[in-house]
């Protein structure tokens, strides 16, 4: 087997290729497995991805709310690494989509300034041998559960990519006058409300964004994370991330998984 991208580690291809030869891994759970399994699934194997990233400096201003578009960059370029890594075990393995989906990232005391982002999941392929590519030509992505995907199936609807949107958001200190002017009183901070409601939005704007390059009809499984990273507590990456799925044309005849409510039982 040849590597089609010089991305992935040399070890890389001595795993994938014992997984072309029938053997498959998968962190999903039994019944997240027979699930896959009923909507004509099955899984070629746990595919990852990962990049550790740099991330530079940019001054802000201790009164002034704004967005830190470096930072911004550097945090949404490095998930799409990860992103596009796993995507890349997942071609090489003939999959058609990657279901759920994680992305973590980690922190680790010789870089200070760097993070290690991964991005893991489980490479499925349609028994029926028809391709289920995404409109990019590459295997879907989903951060959908097993039980979760099977119930997008029995809908008559099919992942097209993990669609993310990120803003780190710089949120102004209050001067001492507005401290002290809201001192025992119940009043709304309009300065901290507009800087999360504008930093929100920006994420959540960027997600839809890519949903409609990959020409979904709708995102599920939206959330919304923030986080502080090791930036302090006023700089925050506004994270928004979802399923964009489009409908299919395939007949659907929706089902009860007895099998599965039995396991439970």
């Amino acid at each position: 087997m040849t590597n089609s991208t010089n991305d992935l580690p040399e070890a890389t291809e001595h795993r994938l290729a014992e997984l072309e030869n029938g053997l498959f891994t998968s962190d999903l759970s039994v019944n997240e497995f027979l699930l896959i399994k009923e909507v004509g699934f099955h899984p070629v194997g746990f595919v990852m991805g990962s990049s550790i990233y740099h991330t530079g400096l940019q001054t802000r201003k201790w009164s002034t709310s704004q967005e830190l578009t470096k930072l911004t960059e550097a945090m949404y370029n490095a998930r799409e690494l990860a992103m596009t890594r796993m995507e890349e075990e997942a071609a090489e393995l003939g999959a058609d989509g990657v279901v759920g989906v994680r992305l973590d990232v980690n922190y680790y005391e010789w870089g200070k300034d760097a993070a290690e982002f991964i991005a893991v999941g489980t490479a499925v392929k349609a028994e029926d041998g028809v391709s289920r590519l995404n409109r990019l030509g590459k295997p879907f992505t989903s951060d959908l559960s097993g039980q979760d995907f099977w119930t997008l199936r029995q809908t008559g609807y099919l992942p097209q990519g993990l669609v993310m949107g990120t803003c780190v958001y710089h949120i102004a200190h209050r001067g001492l006058g507005q401290t002290l002017g809201a001192t025992g009183q119940n009043v709304e901070l309009p300065n901290f409300t507009q800087a999360l409601y504008e930093a929100r939005e920006l994420a959540m704007t960027r997600m839809q964004d890519e949903a409609t390059r990959l020409g979904a009809t709708g995102i599920v499984g939206v959330r919304l994370e923030e986080k502080s990273h090791q930036w302090g507590s006023h700089t925050i990456e506004f994270l928004a991330l979802g399923t964009a799925v489009t409908k299919t044309s395939e007949d659907v005849t929706l089902v009860t998984p007895t099998t599965i409510i039995s396991l439970d039982n």
